[in-house]
């Protein structure tokens, strides 16, 4: 995990330098004391998150489609006439949440609600044709995205990466002392 960290580290330190030079805020000189914040592992973690999502809009600029907005159409395709509350629970999402990304999607003509023929009281989730049309130019975006994050790394320390952040999403409420 050390090993990951130190890339991670060194990532993060290339991508700071990069978005100072375009940034026109003062730079953080080299004797910048972070005060151990920089020896957080969830200080990194966010970090690494911030550049990932960064670069992930900068990807998909145009189609205004964001990351949960992508995720709940990528299941929705995956799993035609899925129930809203199973993509809410696959993803984590609270109720209000998932109500307010398919209320966007429904109104973007993406996602139609349909009821159910076998339980009227259940609303199924469906692409519409415009949503799969979206969907397939995200997806080939995506490929850009993930490539270039995967460049980043050797194949064994991808699977190791992958190992550490599934341990990571593991995690629960945290534990009380």
């Amino acid at each position: 995990m050390q090993c990951i960290l130190i890339v991670l580290n060194a990532q993060w330190q290339a991508a700071r330098f990069k978005l100072m030079r375009r940034s026109k805020e003062p730079s953080v000189n080299s004797r910048f004391d972070f005060a151990g914040l920089d020896a957080l592992l969830g200080y990194h973690l966010r970090r690494a998150q911030g550049a990932v999502h960064r670069d992930y809009l900068a990807t998909l600029d145009e189609l205004k489609l964001t990351q949960k907005q992508t995720a709940v159409m990528w299941l929705v395709i995956g799993n035609p006439g899925v129930a809203q509350g199973v993509i809410g629970s696959a993803l984590a999402m609270d109720r209000a949440t998932m109500m307010v990304l398919v209320n966007r999607l429904e109104k973007r003509g993406l996602l139609q609600r349909r009821r159910s023929s076998v339980d009227a009281r259940r609303r199924e989730l469906h692409a519409t044709a415009a949503g799969r049309r979206v969907m397939d130019q995200v997806r080939k975006r995506i490929a850009l995205h993930e490539a270039r994050m995967k460049r980043l790394f050797s194949a064994a320390e991808m699977r190791t990466l992958g190992r550490l952040l599934q341990r990571l999403q593991g995690l629960d409420a945290p534990a009380s002392s």
